[in-house]
């Protein structure tokens, strides 16, 4: 693959069944069109995984809501269960999509400091956690704990790609939860 910027489109899971599929956490708001047979994805694993440098789409199926992925280099189980945790990558000039100005990627998210709507500082974004009914940023607090904000208007009603910011207004308690361990 290139040195071109890459979006996350999804983080691979567990194995599912015997010929080599997994599951996957998607990232894209349009799977159906990301997930075609013959994409090639670049991948980004832990080193020494063995995982390869690009994996190539062979199946894309949806079983229970979630989406199955078989790929050509990854023929069993066996193979499936080293791919655990690899993101799939695709070069962002592949993505046509017109821009969505209430959605974000990840890659955009993460390293942005958050602060309080009063301007209070609480840390950084570190992560995003896609969910079926809402997504969740995962923050790294100036105390080192790790928050989970939920992702809407109502508590996250400012992100500043440009700036480096997200500001937050959460609610009672909602950081302290994670302060105490």
């Amino acid at each position: 693959m290139s040195d071109a910027p890459q979006l996350l489109v999804a983080r691979i899971g567990k194995p599912h069944g015997l010929r080599g599929e997994v599951t996957v956490q998607t990232h894209t708001d349009d799977p159906e069109r990301r997930f075609v047979a013959g994409t090639v994805f670049a991948t980004q694993a832990v080193a020494g995984s063995g995982v390869p440098r690009a994996l190539t789409l062979r199946t894309a199926r949806q079983h229970r809501a979630i989406w199955l992925l078989g790929f050509d280099e990854v023929p069993d189980r066996t193979g499936a269960e080293s791919l655990r945790g690899t993101r799939l990558l695709v070069d962002v000039a592949e993505v046509t999509e017109p821009a969505d100005d209430d959605g974000y990627y990840e890659d955009e998210l993460v390293g942005l400091s958050v602060v309080t709507v009063d301007g209070d500082a609480v840390g950084e974004v570190t992560g995003l956690e896609t969910g079926t009914a809402q997504d969740l940023l995962v923050v790294r607090l100036s105390s080192g704990a790790e928050a989970l904000v939920p992702f809407v208007t109502a508590i996250v009603p400012e992100v500043d790609v440009e700036g480096g910011r997200v500001v937050i207004d959460p609610p009672t308690g909602l950081l302290e939860l994670n302060e105490g361990g």
